[in-house]
């Protein structure tokens, strides 16, 4: 069973761009590069499996990113990710401000800089999301939406959860509930998870002219550009609790970090705005894992910017963990 809140997809994976770039996403420093670069790595089966077994279609290329930069710190800052990403075989390109033109026209003159890194890649988050839930009612799974989850408690060995539609009792739960994952009350089996919402919003564009060639980012927005001719512009980062609602203000503020670095998205047409609440936790690392308390009890939330992303090395290791620790789950099920 999966309990809902919402229809599916209809959380933070709404207002998400869908971009697939742990190069840029994550420093070669932080615990999170690793387990983003493993989890990119397994989007090609992870994308044929969903697409395959949901007889649904997903939009999935892999045509790379352009980091782009507009002064000479932001160079160099490029220079050294691509000397890392070269010594770890990454295929990385370093282009000046010309020669970045020339890989796409759009960009504006003041680009003094790129970075072309071919291994990215982006998918149509709210397709996945849907295809996932298809394949996974193929396989038997039921989805309880619009359903809120007000308590989960251990009974005879077992949990049980309640939800505004009743009680429901498996042999596991995964605690998934981005955002509110530490609103839950859940009767001591788990640690009160400390989990911040970051408000990001997200802007679709119905563009003009020449297309975008491939994914663009700066230091300001990313354009992620679509074969329909739209363009998505992201993301605010916003600290403003359980507010979930687009503003003039974060509008205003990706509009004109687009149009900074592509003057042609001045002209582009207005196809609305969207919202979503990040789950961020203190250490900006995802929880994925089972309960100290209660080792039947796993998380997995705290993805913070990176869910659509570390969606299939997240998925693997929880129900590897899971199907591994206790046959039971195997014939008990398990609440998701």
């Amino acid at each position: 069973h999966v309990v809902d809140g919402r229809p599916v997809g209809m959380g933070a994976t709404q207002a998400s761009a869908g971009i697939l770039a742990p190069y840029i996403e994550t420093q070669a420093d932080n615990p999170l590069f690793d387990l983003a670069v493993r989890s990119l790595g397994l989007y090609d089966d992870f994308a044929a499996r969903v697409t395959s077994e949901s007889g649904l279609a997903v939009a999935y290329r892999r045509t790379g990113t352009l980091d782009v930069a507009t002064d000479e710190s932001a160079v160099r800052e490029l220079r050294a990710r691509a000397e890392f990403l070269t010594r770890r075989g990454v295929g990385a390109e370093l282009l000046d401000g010309a020669a970045a033109r020339l890989e796409e026209p759009q960009l504006a003159d003041d680009i003094v800089g790129g970075l072309v890194i071919g291994a990215h890649g982006v998918v149509a988050a709210s397709a996945l999301t849907s295809a996932t839930a298809a394949a996974a009612i193929g396989k038997g799974a039921q989805f309880l939406e619009r359903s809120r989850v007000t308590r989960i408690a251990r009974e005879d060995g077992n949990i049980t959860v309640d939800t505004d539609r009743g009680t429901l009792r498996a042999g596991a739960v995964v605690l998934a509930a981005g955002s509110w994952s530490g609103s839950i009350d859940a009767d001591s089996l788990v640690p009160r998870m400390p989990m911040t919402p970051v408000r990001g919003q997200l802007l679709h564009l119905s563009w003009n002219g020449p297309r975008l060639r491939r994914i663009v980012w700066s230091p300001c927005c990313y354009l992620v550009p679509w074969d329909d001719g739209t363009v998505l512009v992201g993301a605010t980062v916003e600290h403003a609790g359980f507010e979930e609602r687009t503003t003039v203000a974060g509008v205003r503020q990706l509009m004109e970090a687009a149009c900074a670095v592509t003057p042609n998205a001045l002209t582009a047409g207005f196809g609305g705005a969207r919202v979503g609440l990040r789950p961020g936790t203190a250490d900006g690392l995802p929880i994925i894992g089972a309960s100290s308390i209660v080792p039947n009890v796993m998380y997995a939330t705290g993805h913070y910017r990176n869910g659509v992303l570390l969606s299939p090395i997240t998925a693997t290791l929880v129900a590897d963990a899971m199907l591994e620790k206790d046959e039971r789950y195997r014939s008990m099920g398990c609440i998701i």
